[in-house]
């Protein structure tokens, strides 16, 4: 119990020090601005190409998909002002607007591989030309992977009622579907998670290595989230201060707190990786050689 307290301090010690010693709370902040400055033309661009492609109820879809994760009080506001503004027809898909969208959305993924490649301590080898395709690359595969959750859920209550005529006890262990669409919001930001750590930052990194980090995350999430939304609705005067602001300035609050955690998300990995990467070295060297055995 002593060992693993001391070697959970060590790898604190490390990642809060190495957090702390490269800016990482500026670095919070211009991730958190970053994904804010993101978010609408993402869901712009995504609504455009989905409506083009014959998903119609894409918007709808992805707003849950984006915000049910978020604490009702803080994604309300935004949420209604993100529909009002999917709901905008647009002439097509390769108007200029929607390409400056799609580049305002990839610019909120090289955020994160900025945040990303200083948590993990990593310099960035590869060309202007891959990152910026590839961050293009993840905007493309969210889209498409929007569409098809779109998709599902519009084919769910058919489905449903096709298994009730052949399964008439499925009704006693239904659920809505805002359950479902929470259970996929979460997939989906667990997924989105696993992708970014494992192929944004440079160097290499197994699955099996996130999972401390990223698990951490959402735990922190959920726990900064609950606190944040109790500290609106007790103490803050956001919208005496900020008036038709307040929204916004809420938003991105809280869009800083969990882009500080998903940086010490990666912290933690990186001194954990670090921790065994000096236990490995430091073992086999005071192992004994086939002499000293013998003796």
């Amino acid at each position: 119990m002593l060992r693993q307290f001391l070697i959970t301090r060590r790898v604190l010690r490390d990642a809060v020090g190495h957090f702390n010693e490269t800016d990482g709370w500026a670095l919070a902040s211009h991730v958190a601005l970053s994904t804010l400055l993101a978010i609408f033309p993402f869901l712009i661009f995504a609504t455009t190409l989905a409506t083009f492609l014959g998903a119609d109820r894409f918007a709808e879809t992805a707003v849950h998909l984006v915000f049910d994760t978020w604490p009702e009080r803080i994604a309300a506001p935004i949420a209604r002002e993100v529909e009002n503004v999917l709901t905008v027809p647009r002439g097509g898909l390769l108007t200029l607007s929607v390409i400056i969208a799609a580049v305002f959305a990839s610019n909120g993924i090289e955020a994160l591989r900025v945040a990303l490649n200083r948590a993990y301590r990593v310099t960035e080898t590869r060309s202007f030309t891959f990152q910026r395709l590839q961050s293009f690359f993840f905007v493309l595969i969210a889209t498409i992977g929007f569409m098809a959750i779109s998709f599902l859920l519009v084919l769910a209550p058919l489905a449903y009622r096709i298994a009730e005529q052949w399964l008439p006890g499925i009704a006693a262990v239904s659920f809505s579907i805002g359950f479902w669409r929470y259970v996929v919001a979460l997939a989906v930001l667990v997924t989105g998670l696993f992708v970014v750590h494992k192929w944004l930052p440079a160097g290499r990194r197994s699955l099996v290595s996130l999972v401390p980090g990223i698990a951490l995350t959402i735990f922190a999430w959920l726990l900064g989230a609950g606190i944040f939304a109790a500290y609106l609705e007790r103490f803050a005067t956001y919208v005496t201060t900020y008036a038709g602001l307040a929204s916004i300035m809420i938003a991105l609050v809280f869009l800083y707190i969990i882009s500080a955690i998903f940086i010490l998300g990666a912290e933690i990995n990186a001194a954990i990786l670090r921790y065994r990467a000096a236990r490995a070295f430091v073992l086999p060297a005071r192992a004994p050689t086939a002499g000293q055995a013998a003796e």
